[in-house]
């Protein structure tokens, strides 16, 4: 064989490793972009301190016995608390359930409830501020405080929320909004039949109506919003659903004893959302349902 046709073949072969080793590079690019986009998860749990009146030295056990079931989700990301996470705020309830966090072992976010802020600076000292913001996977999360103004989103939280949806709305797909209260409730709404746990510190009148769902109904975004000041109180409603728009309303609570649940998101490639309702009552340890299910009366 020639020397010619030796260096014709060398030639051949580095532009093919060449060649192999820029698709590689392509192909670890496209990966990437399509692991920013994968299937991911998280739950959402309220009044997570369980029965009133009861100090459980933590969060409630039945939650705490699903554990494993979170902790051995591989698609579960992180977790949000609607509030009420203690029954009393103090150093002891908060160290109680930094211990039960740690356990789980996966990264949880509070909305802090009526009963977390009534010692204010303690919580604040603790966690920061009670309100705030962040990107996941192209969503937009948003943690709100309604109990800084008697279940009003005013003043300075008010121009954050508006700030963080201008900055982001058009960039993210779903946005994802958390508080304790159930806002959209009313006495004299659709929503009146449905019994929430408390309307302690609620003025009359707040401006959910007016001034923060018109903030979201405008959006092209899909968004839903999560409550937890529900399922307390036995023989009563644990959870709700309803939508309508790009709205969709979701509460979800623990504590009554028969239908306590949490809820697990599912977000899935094409950025559609799908809901475990995960129940912790006494018979329905491991009972599942579609939230969707739920009959607005």
């Amino acid at each position: 064989m020639s020397l010619k046709n030796n260096n014709l073949k060398l030639m051949c072969f580095f532009q093919l490793v060449v060649l192999f080793l820029g698709c590689l590079s392509e192909c670890s690019i496209i990966g990437n972009l399509f692991s920013r986009h994968a299937d991911y998860a998280f739950f959402v749990a309220g009044h997570a301190y369980g029965k009133p009146g009861i100090f459980n030295g933590g969060l409630h056990l039945p939650f705490k016995e699903k554990f494993n079931l979170l902790r051995n989700d591989p698609e579960l990301q992180f977790g949000i608390l609607t509030g009420d996470i203690v029954y009393k705020s103090s150093v002891k309830a908060w160290d109680k359930v930094d211990v039960d966090i740690n356990a789980l072992g996966k990264k949880v976010y509070f909305t802090p409830g009526n009963h977390d802020v009534g010692n204010r600076a303690l919580y604040e000292s603790r966690y920061g501020r009670t309100y705030n913001s962040f990107v996941y996977e192209s969503d937009l999360f948003i943690l709100l405080d309604p109990n800084i103004d008697s279940c009003n989103i005013s003043g300075e939280q008010l121009i954050f929320l508006k700030r963080t949806l201008q900055e982001n709305s058009e960039i993210v797909n779903n946005i994802f909004v958390f508080f304790h209260q159930v806002l959209w409730w009313s006495p004299d709404n659709i929503y009146k039949n449905f019994k929430i746990n408390s309307t302690e510190g609620r003025r009359e009148t707040i401006n959910f109506w007016d001034e923060v769902e018109p903030l979201f109904s405008s959006l092209p975004n899909p968004v839903y919003m999560f409550a937890g000041d529900v399922g307390a109180i036995p023989k009563r409603e644990a959870w709700m659903y309803h939508t309508y728009k790009n709205i969709n309303l979701v509460a979800s609570g623990m504590g009554g004893g028969t239908h306590d649940n949490f809820i697990i998101v599912h977000v899935h490639e094409n950025k559609d959302v799908s809901y475990e309702l995960i129940f912790l009552g006494e018979g329905e340890t491991n009972a599942l349902c579609d939230l969707e299910n739920y009959i607005l009366k």
